[in-house]
């Protein structure tokens, strides 16, 4: 993968890739990047919680880009095979006709799914460490891979989503519970399932702290992640994406020993797992229904893309800010 230097002057390109997000405009970022002989454009757009917003620059864009990625939200939630679509995201999933539209789904089914793998081939011993994923029913695939690992899991779903006090350990109760609240959960306002727009840029808040100190290992999207993140994470791996410098810098200040980022960088930026999956949609140029897991491993693997380890603080075998 070659980088392009951003420039005043927009360099050619062969494709466009864009992420339209219900985040915090605040995080918006473009890149320009060389995959497989293509030049690329990637870009993140986010819309501040403004699902008209959202609808207006899909239409607009929609046949002139070739992939797009929906930020800050999935299109469905489930865990296992079925999967429950959410409402307030129809309209949105509906206003494109023409470019692919992906939400992240193909990476996490795969790419998400091999950090286990990355992390044992790299000598971090995970069985019986405590993983904390702060949601699970929107990234099903690394929840099981770690469970299946055999950690100890904790999946926050009824914790940070709905403020109820009540653990889920096991993957057979987690898809209970998915089967039995999930059709009704995913009718309710989006914003009462997940932070956007303002809601990202809140400082974290101590309610919840307790689940982070208790854990080894936590997982998932940063923005869920980061809504509750205590002052020091001495000790702790981190393993998520839509990571910018800022956050970065502000995850070494508490102490945070490895940083494991699903999603590759681009200009500083770790994209979120849309953005990768509409470049690898964007590629594959087959209609989406028709990728499967297979085709994303086989174009993941020809893109060179991996989880990398990050080690932010020096260690005892003297490492420090290295990658795998």
């Amino acid at each position: 993968m070659n980088y392009i230097r951003n420039e005043e002057k927009e360099p050619k390109i062969d494709k466009s890739v864009v992420s339209i997000s219900l985040g915090s405009s605040k995080r918006d970022h473009k890149a320009y990047a060389e995959l497989l002989g293509k030049k690329y454009k990637i870009e993140r757009i986010g819309t501040d919680g403004d699902f008209k917003k959202a609808i207006e620059l899909l239409k607009q864009m929609d046949g002139k880009v070739d992939a797009f990625g929906l930020g800050g939200a999935d299109f469905y939630l489930g865990a296992g095979e079925k999967r429950y679509i959410i409402r307030d995201l129809v309209k949105v999933k509906n206003a494109v006709s023409k470019t692919p539209f992906v939400d992240g789904s193909g990476i996490k089914n795969t790419l998400e799914r091999d950090v286990v793998n990355v992390l044992l081939k790299a000598g971090i011993r995970l069985k019986g460490k405590k993983v904390l994923m702060p949601s699970a029913v929107d990234r099903f695939g690394i929840a099981e891979a770690f469970y299946n690992a055999g950690c100890k899991t904790l999946f926050g779903d009824f914790i940070f989503g709905l403020g109820l006090p009540i653990p889920i350990r096991t993957i057979k109760t987690l898809k209970i519970i998915a089967k039995l609240l999930l059709p009704p959960l995913t009718k309710l306002p989006f914003r009462i399932l997940y932070p956007i727009g303002a809601e990202q840029e809140k400082p974290p808040s101590k309610k919840y702290q307790k689940y982070y100190l208790d854990a080894d290992i936590i997982a998932g999207d940063f923005l869920y992640i980061k809504k509750y993140m205590p002052d020091n994470l001495s000790g702790k791996i981190i393993i998520t994406n839509t990571i910018t410098s800022d956050d970065l810098n502000e995850l070494k200040r508490r102490n945070l020993d490895i940083l494991v980022t699903v999603t590759p960088e681009f200009s500083g930026r770790y994209f979120g797992t849309n953005v990768i999956d509409a470049i690898v949609v964007s590629l594959i140029e087959k209609p989406i229904e028709e990728i499967t897991d297979d085709d994303y491993r086989d174009m993941l693997s020809k893109l060179k893309f991996s989880p990398k380890i990050n080690y932010l603080h020096e260690k005892r075998d003297g490492r420090k800010n290295k990658s795998n």
